[in-house]
């Protein structure tokens, strides 16, 4: 019996290589709904492979991406259209953003990387009046709450993760290649500091290991 737990999560571990899937982008759909739908232009902060970039492009008139990681920002420039309103810079997600406001603001999986309460104030300055700010990110799990919400999230990963792949094993996407770094800050801390620097801030613990947070300049 001690030795099954051990074996479960390596064989769970074998599984997510075998088929793996983006997380982050399951919450894309839900990003948009948060948005207006037409809008001047957004910043993607830690955009990655640019998927969530192109996504905005839709509704947007320009599309500033921004990463650290120069071979994803490359791999982003291949995956877009040469005529779509956007462009990927590489740089620092603090100090490296292109000077002038943003009517949104988007940041997936990105800022725990980052000091969560100076980025949070930075993206604020960068926020025309009326815009809006929507992270998604991870937390640190501490509590027993946090456990059994991502015990509860095993299941629905392993059929997301099927479901996707249709079964098959599959190499990992683009969006999934840039490199990752754990949460160290646990949600009550999140939600603390974040109200301090954005008071009415909306955040939600969300399924597959993620929260969310809103946020509207006024």
């Amino acid at each position: 019996m001690t030795t099954l737990a051990p074996r479960v999560l390596r064989a769970l571990e074998q599984f997510h290589a075998d088929h793996p899937w983006d997380h982050n982008a399951h919450y894309h759909q839900w990003l948009l709904r948060q948005l207006p739908r037409r809008f001047d232009s957004a910043l993607d902060v830690g955009s990655g492979s640019g998927d969530l970039a192109r996504l905005l492009a839709t509704r947007a008139r320009t599309v500033q991406g921004i990463d650290a990681d120069p071979a994803i920002v490359a791999r982003a420039r291949e995956l877009t259209a040469p005529d779509a309103p956007v462009t990927f810079t590489v740089g620092d997600a603090l100090s490296d953003i292109p000077a002038g406001s943003y009517d949104v603001i988007t940041c997936v999986a990105t800022i725990h990387h980052l000091p969560f309460s100076d980025a949070l104030a930075h993206y604020r300055q960068h926020l025309a009046p009326g815009g809006t700010l929507v992270v998604v990110g991870l937390a640190h799990a501490r509590s027993l709450g946090d456990h059994l919400l991502g015990a509860a999230a095993i299941p629905s990963n392993v059929a997301m993760a099927w479901i996707k792949n249709k079964g098959r094993t599959a190499p990992r996407p683009a969006s999934m290649t840039a490199p990752t770094r754990p949460a160290t800050m646990g949600f009550p801390d999140i939600v603390r500091d974040a109200r301090r620097v954005l008071p009415g801030a909306r955040l939600r613990r969300r399924l597959f290991w993620r929260y969310t947070l809103v946020w509207h300049q006024r």
